[in-house]
């Protein structure tokens, strides 16, 4: 089969000089904005599927509901576009900054030549998670023969963003996309889930309505002004006047007003019959080149932006018997960083399980990529709110602090998580390294009512596994 390539582009607008110490700009991008401590007292959790659509001519946009406790709660909001062979996905911008996981693309390495100058051009691939910071333009092309599948976070409660935790994107180009609930035919499970969201926002604005009257009615009026102002979005370009932007770009009235009308083809659109040439410059062309540059080019635009996350010889914790862990954070992927995001591509054989575990310092959005799977989260109460069987396209959200465990299903599972820090810490329950095989014997004995033989046990019968636990007794190595 012919092998199939997409090509991003990360347009470094920071370049400009606006920042100018890294430093700074890392502290400033790694402190979470402040939120109301009432949007993580969660009571139930959900795995949850896109809620509404944006159609375009070249593919489509699906969206989880940023309303939902877990996304308010983490402070993220999901996304999975679908981009059609020979479709480009427009340039947009975020206030946010962004992860995002190929799942599903082959690539190869074709390049062409050009006199055009342009920006970064990256081949991304199937299985890599691709970093792109707040305020940088960007654009997705599918020069491939197969759809391109991508999921995305946005950390919408970054200190990045200044505006509200509403998630937006800021397009250069395209519009008016239509935006729909799932079809019938997608099935009954999407429909139970979306009467379950909205019996969820009928009892959040009850509750609002009780303590704070005069918020609910706000709130609703700007819940109902972004509906609608999504329902019928342009590019930004079109909102000004024409001549203006002829004088900006110093070009013919004629061209301006093509920048300037309004767009129904949506924001992924078919690239016109011959495709798109790609240009991308060998590392002798990027080092020969002369030019000034500033600290933030050197340090932050040049940058990798992608780090392959699917690479079996490359797994951070890894069992035969069952599965595999594979990391990225900012000491693998360094731009990290300044997003102070992370993510973790994980797979267990079946019936393996991963060990019980607290985040210590991030919440975590696990979206399952393959298989199925149990999944048990508890809250600080002692009460589990998450027990289901999570299956492909699904998301859950675990909470900081909240411990959760997966036990895969007959054919096993495969997931990837989003982290919101960008060197995430796991504290395990059991294992190699965990709370019980650091605890005396006898803190075992009497917090449980045990004997030692049975403290021993608990204490030492994982000592050599960590993290994956495969159904009988097998070590688990640990790469550094």
């Amino acid at each position: 089969m012919k092998s199939s390539s997409t090509v991003l582009l990360f347009a470094a607008l920071l370049s400009l000089g606006l920042v100018t110490d890294p430093v700074l700009a890392y502290q400033q991008g790694s402190r979470r904005a402040s939120r109301d401590p009432r949007q993580c007292r969660i009571q139930r959790l959900t795995a949850s599927r896109p809620s509404r659509k944006i159609q375009s001519e070249g593919g489509v946009t699906e969206l989880w509901d940023e309303n939902e406790e877990q996304f308010q709660c983490a402070g993220v909001a999901a996304m999975r576009n679908v981009i059609q062979p020979n479709s480009l996905s427009l340039p947009n911008y975020s206030p946010s900054p962004r992860l995002v996981y190929i799942q599903k693309e082959e690539q190869s390495g074709r390049r062409r030549r050009s006199g055009d100058q342009h920006q970064k051009v990256h081949r991304i691939r199937r299985g890599e998670i691709v970093a792109i910071p707040a305020g940088a333009a960007h654009w997705c092309y599918n020069d491939g023969n197969e759809e391109l599948v991508a999921v995305s976070i946005t950390d919408v409660n970054s200190q990045s963003n200044q505006l509200d935790q509403n998630p937006r994107s800021f397009y250069l180009a395209g519009g008016q996309p239509s935006i729909r609930k799932p079809s019938e035919r997608e099935g009954q499970q999407e429909r139970e889930q979306e009467q379950r969201e909205r019996e969820r926002r009928q009892r959040r604005q009850r509750g609002r309505k009780e303590s704070e009257p005069e918020e609910s009615e706000s709130e609703s009026e700007e819940e109902s002004e972004s509906e609608s102002s999504s329902s019928n979005a342009q590019n930004i370009l079109s909102a000004f006047d024409a001549n203006v932007i002829a004088q900006a770009f110093n070009v013919p009235n004629e061209i301006a007003r093509r920048l300037t009308r309004e767009d129904n083809r949506g924001f992924i659109v078919k690239v016109q019959r011959g495709g798109m040439g790609m240009i991308k410059p060998d590392e002798r062309e990027r080092s020969s080149s002369r030019g000034e540059r500033n600290g933030m080019e050197e340090t932050y635009c040049n940058m990798r932006i992608n780090q392959n996350l699917d690479n079996p010889r490359e797994a951070d914790i890894y069992s035969r018997q069952a599965g595999r862990l594979n990391s990225v954070n900012m000491h693998k992927l360094p731009i990290l960083r300044y997003l102070d995001l992370s993510a973790e591509k994980g797979s267990l054989l079946p019936n393996a399980i991963l060990a019980p575990h607290w985040g210590m310092n991030a919440h975590t959005i696990i979206y399952i990529t393959r298989g199925d799977g149990n999944l048990q989260v508890v809250g600080s109460n002692g009460r589990k709110v998450f027990n289901e069987r999570v299956r492909e396209g699904q998301l859950v959200v675990v909470p900081q602090y909240f411990a959760s465990m997966k036990r895969a299903g007959r054919n096993g599972v495969e997931w990837v998580a989003f982290k919101t820090s960008a060197l995430p810490i796991r504290s395990p329950l059991a294992g190699h390294s965990s709370v019980f095989k650091g605890l005396p014997l006898q803190v075992i004995t009497n917090s449980y009512g045990v004997s030692n033989r049975q403290a021993q046990q608990l204490k030492f019968n994982r000592e050599y596994q960590h993290l994956l636990f495969p159904p009988s007794r097998t070590a688990v190595s640990v790469r550094s």
